[in-house]
């Protein structure tokens, strides 16, 4: 209902009405997908922020498709219970993400899905949420794949002492978490961060926010692996060894070993979930 007693309008012209959200008293939907803090390119405090990551969760979610208009600004407003000024920064951000578009004449229609850019870190964790979880571990480790053996290969070419020695902290924080998932997490993902940053490229290390997506998506699908996580250590050594060696191509085939592994745990994890089985602690090699 509306400050007037009248019901809600829908967010569409085009489509059935959809539940509208109260986002003046801050409660957006804690289960949709969240990017990692770092990674993320809008702030969840903000109220335009809060809508731009509702509605980006419908649309890769399905629930706005792409082709469909939108109400008039005035109506959505109202029916999101926000400002419209609120709603056309989140339009904006979205718009940015190639995931909407506004013209006069047509209004604000959800743009057709190759135009959305998967490789915007929020559009990247809306989508590993939507979409089918075996879909959505083979296109994680295909990019991961993509990125991580080539940076490791190049770290060992580029990486300098400090780079060196912030690969070897991330690792002994690594041994010193064991099977604590929560404890690993952090070590893990700066381990991985390091070894893109350590590339020397600049265009590689802008990826450093893909690939903190990504792995925070790796620990999320991998949280009831069954074997832990300092079975990985070995896997993680022998990355480190072939950049700190200055061995490119060891360092390479490390990692492609560690993502091939990776992959198996996640997998094994899913087939744990369900079964309906669980272990304690949660992690994987990642």
């Amino acid at each position: 209902m509306d400050h007037n007693g009248e019901p809600k309008r829908p967010l569409s012209g085009t489509r059935p009405p959809i539940q509208p959200r109260n986002f003046q008293e801050g409660r957006a939907d804690q289960r949709s997908a969240r990017p990692p803090r770092g990674s993320r390119t809008y702030s969840r405090r903000s109220l335009h922020g809060r809508v731009a990551h509702d509605l980006g969760s419908r649309i890769l979610g399905g629930k706005l498709k792409p082709g469909q208009v939108l109400a008039p600004e005035d109506e959505l407003s109202a029916a999101l219970g926000v400002s419209r000024t609120a709603l056309r920064e989140a339009i904006k951000l979205l718009a940015a993400k190639g995931l909407m578009e506004s013209r006069p004449r047509t209004g604000t229609r959800i743009r057709p899905r190759e135009h959305w850019n998967f490789l915007d870190p929020d559009v990247l964790a809306w989508h590993f949420e939507a979409e089918p979880v075996e879909r959505s571990v083979r296109d994680l480790f295909q990019l991961r794949r993509m990125i991580e053996p080539a940076a490791a290969d190049m770290a060992a070419q580029q990486a300098g002492a400090a780079a060196v020695a912030r690969l070897q902290q991330a690792f002994r924080d690594m041994d010193a978490a064991g099977d604590d998932g929560e404890k690993w997490e952090e070590p893990d993902l700066r381990f991985h961060q390091t070894i893109i940053q350590a590339t020397g490229n600049e265009l590689i290390s802008s990826l450093g926010a893909i690939i903190e997506t990504a792995l925070t998506m790796s620990f999320r699908l991998s949280n009831d692996n069954p074997t832990g996580q300092r079975h990985s250590l070995p896997l993680h050594r022998a990355v480190l060894n072939g950049i700190q060696s200055r061995k490119p191509q060891k360092a390479r085939q490390a990692m492609l070993v560690l993502l091939e592994q990776a992959e198996q745990d996640v997998r094994r994890a899913l087939a744990v979930r369900r079964s309906g089985t669980q272990r304690p602690a949660a992690g994987g090699r990642n």
